[in-house]
């Protein structure tokens, strides 16, 4: 079915007034997720930490994350955005914070599983939150731009996080210390702010006059409808949510996710070291500067990427491809002879891995009835983020055996292409259907 113009019209200005905002508390998020990469530079020495209880300290946020994540979805279904979308940025801006009174391995561990646990339902919350005001048709170009405040996080936050770590000393405090301080206090402040500028469904918007919701409303019931078909069938009874979860699309969603955040973890967990070792005579901040390279050219390929897919409606193998690229870019960086070619590698790792993430999360709910979204993006995600749970400490663990990442990142480089294969593989199963048209034009 071709947009209307009213359809863009209103998409247009959702964008100009929710999109700034919510990626801008994106940006909070991923940079009290990745603070600690930067943070390791001093950290690690000051606190007695090797790569593989650096590794575990980075999988403890992750598994309490996945711990807490589909039950937070579920409450933020009940409660509302509003409400619970500041209740987590308060309180991981808090957590975050609390990461300067480590001492030792142990200490670090709980801290980073009280982020985990208090950051947990965010990123799947807010995505579920894109479904309820984005129709489909320009749901990929929303994705790509809220994705896209994890590059452009890097790329700004490298420099700082570099700037920030050379206040060591500065009132008595270490630099990686004054890092957690600085890079939390933002996420409380605009956890109270979002509590004033978010709406939970369009319909309580000031901004948008009754036309506008009534066109907003009319597009998202109509996409609803087709993915209440896709997942139940055009007649007869709905398919039961937990059978939704359990149908082999999904599954295959889940282990293409899990690749992919195998890529992302590794990416913000490992880079800056990586990067120390490629130009091993290099100050903190020209790491920071150097690690922010990738990104640049990442946010490029994303915006790019995520235009062809509206442009082409075409989702399957806008995840697939660049997941490849991601794949050949872990090897080239595991197994390249000179420091040049691995330093491309990364590129071609962030550029792919980021440009995949931003259409994977348009694909899940065209596989899903409203009534299974929210369980359903939560449970993706959760089977997505074992592989951060796993992956960091994995790769500390083998560079520690080994001596260099080239075999904790050949890992990832697997991971990757075998979830790049289960996307290749959703093709071959049910594709989405559209919803037969009435004699006005309108879908049943």
């Amino acid at each position: 079915m071709e947009t209307t113009p009213e359809e863009i019209a209103v998409s247009r200005k959702v964008f100009r007034h929710l999109m700034w905002f919510l990626v801008l508390l994106f940006i909070c998020s991923y940079l009290d997720r990745i603070n600690i990469s930067f943070a390791a530079l001093t950290m690690n020495r000051d606190l007695g930490l090797n790569a593989t209880t650096f590794g575990i300290a980075g999988s403890m946020f992750y598994v309490m994350y996945v711990v807490a994540e589909i039950p937070s979805n579920l409450v933020m279904q009940r409660v509302g955005a509003k409400l619970w979308i500041p209740r987590i940025m308060i309180t991981w801006g808090l957590a975050s914070m609390a990461c300067i009174f480590a001492v030792g391995p142990r200490s670090l561990y709980l801290l980073r599983a009280l982020l985990g646990l208090a950051e947990a339902g965010f990123m799947p919350g807010i995505l579920l939150y894109l479904t309820c005001w984005f129709p489909e048709s320009c749901r990929a170009r929303a994705s790509t731009l809220f994705i896209m405040a994890q590059p452009v996080t890097t790329l700004f936050g490298s420099a700082v996080s570099g700037s920030i770590l050379g206040m060591d000393g500065f009132l008595g405090l270490a630099g990686w210390r004054w890092l957690f301080i600085f890079e939390g206090v933002p996420s409380v402040i605009l956890g109270v702010v979002a509590f004033f500028i978010l709406a939970n469904r369009p319909e309580e918007a000031m901004w948008l006059n009754g036309i506008e919701k009534a066109t907003l409303r009319f597009a998202l019931e109509r996409d609803d409808r087709q993915a209440t078909a896709r997942a139940g069938g055009d007649a007869g009874p709905a398919i039961p949510v937990w059978r939704q979860l359990s149908q082999l699309p999904l599954i295959l969603l889940g282990l293409c996710y899990f690749g992919l955040v195998m890529s992302l973890s590794t990416n913000s967990t490992w880079v800056p070291q990586i990067v120390r070792g490629l130009a091993p005579h290099a100050g903190l901040f020209e790491v920071g500067i150097i690690a922010a390279v990738p990104s640049l050219v990442t946010i490029v390929a994303m915006s790019l990427w995520g235009a062809h897919s509206d442009r082409n409606r075409e989702r399957k193998w806008h995840v697939a491809i660049p997941m490849l690229v991601a794949a050949a870019g872990w090897l080239t960086v595991a197994r390249a002879p000179t420091p040049a070619l691995r330093f491309a590698g990364l590129i071609l790792c962030s550029a792919g891995t980021f440009s995949a993430q931003a259409i994977f999360w348009t694909l899940a709910p065209q596989y899903l009835s409203l009534t299974a979204r929210a369980a359903g993006i939560a449970a993706i995600n959760v089977v997505g983020m074992l592989g951060t749970a796993v992956g960091p400490a994995v790769i500390g663990g083998l560079h520690d055996l080994t001596g260099d990442f080239g075999a904790g990142l050949s890992f990832v480089a697997v991971c990757v292409l075998v979830g790049a294969l289960c996307t290749i593989s959703i093709l071959q199963t049910s594709a989405p259907r559209e919803l037969p048209l009435t004699r006005r034009g309108r879908r049943n």
